[in-house]
């Protein structure tokens, strides 16, 4: 199962080097299908994977300039407390069977939501820029950290929400920011909140260890490769493959 792993990891971090998505997206359906994890597990194990991928990417996005650092501390602001409080709850009820199907039917809705912020990632923009007559700047910093809330509750619960659909919030938000500060922003913000969330699952013990190296093995060459190919492949195939599996994972978690 090792080299399984490693291709698994290459694999994903290939997809998420093309698009730029998809990481936690395709790895917690990937871990519960293929390696048969408990739901609970595969999320735990898909935190600390998001968490150590996107660390190097956010550096990169910091020396670079591309991270809004106040954007991504008024979403902190609402995603980390979010985090630990569900996690928080999790502790103090126990992870029963109704947490089970709550974590299944969470991961269900991130994926489906996940698939129509990719497929409809050109039309957010516009939609952003007509919400900026309603929405006066004074309320933007707490509608971020709402954001962050919801966000917040999503990752810990599904593992999912920290890459396209976070960024889609930012970018409803903060319409003209440009696409390299919406990324870097959106990566800044998901390293911690991931990683928080990673270690509220660990101390449950829903991380596989052995299995979150293997799969790190393989995703670090995986996204490499897959960053040269967005040279040659186009994007719209891309995406609409991606789109394809986020439905099908997703309508396959909540049947």
């Amino acid at each position: 199962m090792d080299w399984i792993a490693i291709l698994s990891g290459f694999g994903v971090g290939a997809v998420v080097g093309v698009t730029g998505v998809g990481g936690g997206s395709l790895m917690t359906p990937l871990l519960l299908s293929v390696f048969k994890l408990n739901p609970a597990v595969a999320i735990g194990t898909d935190l600390w994977f998001a968490a150590v991928t996107k660390t190097a990417g956010s550096a990169s996005h910091h020396q670079a300039g591309h991270v809004q650092w106040r954007i991504t501390g008024l979403l902190l602001a609402g995603s980390i407390p979010a985090a630990l409080a569900t996690v928080a709850l999790m502790h103090l009820t126990g992870v029963t069977k109704g947490w089970a199907a709550t974590l299944t039917l969470s991961l269900g809705i991130a994926l489906l939501l996940t698939a129509v912020t990719v497929a409809y990632k050109r039309i957010w923009q516009g939609v952003g820029l007509r919400l900026e007559r309603w929405i006066p700047e004074r309320r933007k910093p707490w509608l971020t950290v709402a954001c962050g809330l919801v966000l917040g509750v999503l990752v810990s619960l599904s593992s999912i929400g920290a890459g396209a659909i976070g960024a889609t919030l930012i970018l409803l938000l903060y319409p003209r920011l440009k696409s390299h500060e919406i990324v870097g922003t959106d990566i800044a913000h998901a390293v911690p909140l991931t990683l928080v969330a990673g270690i509220g699952h660990a101390t449950l013990g829903h991380v596989d260890w052995s299995l979150l190296g293997a799969l790190l093995i393989g995703s670090i060459p995986g996204i490499w490769i897959g960053a040269q190919l967005t040279r040659t492949m186009p994007e719209r195939l891309v995406r609409t493959l991606l789109c394809v599996a986020l439905v099908s994972a997703g309508l396959k978690v909540i049947t």
